[in-house]
Parts: C-alpha cells; sequence; structure tokens
C-alpha cells in the first residue's frame, strides 16, 4: 500500500478513464486493476473467471459500496463496471 498525493499518473498508467475513476486504486498480482469501492465477492469473481479486461471499476462512493455504508440509509444502487485495453467499458454487476 502507498500513499499518494496525486493518483492521477497511477490511473494514466492503468488506463483508468476519468469516467471510471474512484478514491481508490488497486492491482490485483499485476493482472487487474480495481478502482474504487469494488465489492470483495466480485473481485474473487473476477479472478476466478479470469475474463480479458483491464478491470473493475465503482465510479465514485455510492452509499452502500463496501466502505461506504451510512447508518439509517439505504444503499444506493451502482454498477461496477469493467473495463479492456481498448476503453470498452461494460457493467459487471449491478448492486
Amino acid at each position: 500500500m502507498q500513499h499518494v498525493r496525486d493518483l492521477t499518473p497511477i490511473k494514466a498508467r492503468y488506463g483508468v478513464a476519468r469516467e471510471l475513476q474512484g478514491c481508490h486504486t488497486a492491482t490485483v498480482d499485476g493482472l487487474y486493476v480495481i478502482e474504487g469501492h469494488v465489492p470483495a465477492d466480485l473481485i474473487a469473481r473476477l479472478l476466478d473467471e479470469k475474463p480479458d479486461i483491464v478491470g473493475l471499476s465503482v465510479p465514485g462512493m455510492p452509499v452502500g459500496s463496501p466502505g461506504m455504508e451510512v447508518p439509517g440509509r439505504e444503499p444506493e444502487p451502482y454498477d461496477v463496471l469493467s473495463f479492456d485495453k481498448d476503453g470498452t467499458i461494460q457493467v459487471y454487476a449491478s448492486r
């Protein structure tokens, strides 16, 4: 783990487009990029299925996503997006 002031160069290095950006960027075994508050079960699914994508993203910080739970507030529906090296973005899962 590294704490950096500006994640912009890191996001650019891993191909995380502006519309996919969240507040955290991680890599998994050098295989995939995880951007934002992606649920752990979907990361496990990603590693099990091994699709030909760059990674998964939850843009922004939707209420109810992992780490963004707010007592007394219903979770917001949100999409977990996949993205590939060609810039194709698709819904990987909806929550």
